[in-house]
């Protein structure tokens, strides 16, 4: 094996620790979404759910959103928005691997400072800048 193989992989072992929070915390709301009727799979390195009580979820959430990411889980309203919102997700993925457990922290804090200065808290966040610059 390649030094350059090995060291990428323990790279990329440390990320999926440093997301840990995060991603539990994701895999609880999916959890709870398996057993009031949702799917779930393994899918380019992430856990998604969809369906369930994880619809219910994001219908309720104050964005109302159609999929989001927590650490290495995507949680969708639907297989069809998971596939559509796919690539937007696997960039908030690359950015909790970066930010880890300050992600969040990180997320909120920078969506009320732009909310508080009159921007949109979720369209003028940075996270979302890059998410639909990389992934319309």
């Amino acid at each position: 094996m390649k030094w350059g193989s090995l060291l990428l992989g323990l790279m990329k072992t440390l990320a999926v620790i440093w997301t840990i929070p995060n991603t539990m915390l994701g895999v609880l709301i999916g959890l709870l979404g398996l057993v009031s009727g949702g799917r779930c799979r393994f899918r380019e390195g992430c856990f998604e759910f969809w369906g369930g009580g994880t619809t219910w979820f994001l219908k309720r959430f104050p964005i109302n959103a159609v999929a989001m990411t927590l650490g290495h889980t995507v949680l969708g309203v639907s297989d069809e928005y998971l596939h559509s919102a796919g690539d937007h997700e696997r960039v908030h993925v690359r950015q909790y691997e970066r930010w880890g457990p300050f992600f969040l922290p990180a997320y909120i804090l920078c969506s009320g400072w732009i909310w508080w200065a009159g921007g949109n808290a979720y369209l003028d966040n940075p996270f979302e800048v890059e998410a639909y610059s990389k992934a319309p």
